[in-house]
């Protein structure tokens, strides 16, 4: 058996396919960025899925793509505690963009983009990898993110920068204090998925004037920082992968216009098409 793992901050989607290539098992479990999560808890959040752990004896090959693991040593890490469940599997580790880039690839080259708690992106010719820019993470980096666009909100709820109404509905949703918000994005796990779980209130009333303005400037904010540098982006399609391009379709595609460029097609969750291009290519 197969598996193939695209694993982002906040979730992992697993996809085991059996020896006839056919789908056999999807399952999730959290998401396994070696950044935002201890290794010591790697092994138990799988073993917490039962699925997984009924058929790891089973599986020989596993292609993991994951959030954080443009760095060696984060891709060793993951290596290493996969590897103590599935033992009897080869395991290959790469960062979560050549799963976009694959599950976006239509036969044309194209620059591929993440846009979910975190972003990221690339040039994909159909066979090479171009990454032009570092990925810096939701403190310096992440510009279009979920987490970049809950940390907006957030800090405008507190410093008053919200309008009346959407300062109440917040306050009254949330009750969150200062207290609360500091202790989880400083002292708890995963902080960048806790900003960005503060989406669902934007997604909601996307359509307010207030949100459609920081929507939109957060977009561009993207566009600026990892599209414009690579020389292709006025005339290579640009395709998204991710649930925060997914849910803010018309606003990238409006910023996007307001700097002539090109948005191609969107995907919510890339593991089909990933899937897919396992089949077709790699297995």
């Amino acid at each position: 058996m197969v598996a193939i793992v695209d694993s982002g901050s906040t979730k992992s989607d697993w996809v085991i396919l059996d020896d006839f290539k056919n789908v056999f098992l999807k399952t999730e479990t959290i998401g396994f960025n070696p950044n935002f999560i201890s290794k010591e808890l790697i092994v138990p959040e799988i073993e917490k899925n039962h699925s997984l752990t009924s058929v790891k004896n089973s599986i020989t090959r596993i292609f993991f793509y994951g959030s954080g693991c443009g760095v060696r040593q984060n891709c060793e890490t993951i290596e290493q505690e996969i590897g103590k469940v599935f033992t009897n599997a080869d395991i290959v580790v790469k960062e979560d963009l050549y799963a976009a880039a694959y599950a976006a690839y239509n036969g044309k080259p194209t620059i591929v983009c993440i846009l979910g708690t975190g972003s990221n992106s690339c040039y994909f010719d159909g066979e090479n990898l171009n990454i032009k820019l570092p990925s810096l993470g939701y403190l310096m980096g992440d510009e279009g993110s979920g987490s970049a666009i809950g940390k907006q909100l957030v800090r405008r709820f507190f410093m008053q920068k919200l309008p009346q109404d959407l300062h109440s509905e917040f306050k009254g949703i949330y009750g969150l204090t200062i207290d609360d918000a500091l202790q989880n994005m400083y002292h708890k796990t995963r902080p960048n998925a806790y900003l960005a779980d503060f989406n669902k209130f934007v997604v909601e009333r996307k359509n307010h004037p207030y949100f459609q303005t920081m929507v939109l400037e957060e977009m561009k904010n993207f566009f600026d920082y990892q599209v414009l540098p690579y020389e292709e982006s006025k005339n290579a399609e640009i395709n998204f992968i991710g649930s925060i391009a997914y849910y803010y379709e018309d606003i990238l595609r409006s910023a996007a216009a307001e700097l002539g460029l090109n948005v191609g097609h969107v995907v919510q969750k890339p593991i089909e098409s990933l899937v897919n291009y396992h089949i077709q290519y790699i297995l």
